[in-house]
């Protein structure tokens, strides 16, 4: 179990809030992350590029010139690898790049990361609900009153976050908003600084709680 600080959108003490989530061992803990962010990686490829083979080049039924007696290399055919428009050898088919892992793995990963970045975790009461008009400054003046510095990435967990935060944070490049059940590895360590809703740390504890 570990205690967090709860602050207030001014950026005030207002109170403490505890999470509890079972962890991997240390000896396994980063290689379990590491395989967790391959495969979310891996899962971003779309894995369409392709080429052409010689086979499905279009044309080349015709031999280009005769045999002999001109004084060129034997050539068979136009579409083979060896001259420009030919076919390509051993190049990208579509494929799937997905990586296997089991659910226990990859919740116990999510687990592992999110208590790993505790001591970067800010808890926020109430973030953003006094907002009632998309800003992207009330959300910059928020981060600066939290002590994060401006050009450092963060990651902003939510349970229900208002579109007015929602349209409010697509601006700024270096801040994701991510809602509190959909929290994944990548993000979790990427982020110099993860913004935690009060009622966010709830949702995290109730839906990764149980195994």
């Amino acid at each position: 179990m570990a205690d967090c600080i709860v602050r207030d959108w001014q950026g005030k003490e207002a109170g403490k809030a505890s999470i509890d989530l079972k962890v991997a061992k240390e000896s396994t803990a980063n290689d379990l992350m590491h395989r967790a962010v391959l495969r979310q990686q891996a899962h971003s490829r779309q894995g369409t590029a392709s080429t052409l083979t010689r086979s499905e080049v279009r044309g080349g039924g015709r031999k280009p010139y005769k045999q002999k007696g001109t004084g060129r290399a034997r050539q068979g055919s136009i579409r083979t690898p060896l001259r420009p428009g030919g076919g390509i050898v051993f190049g990208p088919k579509p494929r799937t790049y997905n990586l296997a892992m089991n659910r226990k793995e990859r919740r116990l990963a999510l687990r592992t990361a999110l208590m790993a970045r505790l001591d970067d975790v800010i808890v926020v009461k109430g973030f953003g609900a006094s907002l009632e008009a998309p800003k992207t400054r009330e959300i910059t003046d928020a981060l600066g009153r939290l002590s994060i510095a401006a050009d450092s990435k963060v990651l902003i967990v939510l349970s229900d976050p208002s579109d007015a935060v929602r349209r409010s944070v697509r601006n700024l490049e270096k801040v994701k908003l991510i809602a509190a059940n959909q929290l994944n590895v990548f993000d979790l360590l990427n982020a110099n600084s993860l913004v935690v809703g009060e009622d966010a740390l709830a949702t995290i504890q109730e839906v990764y709680g149980d195994d």
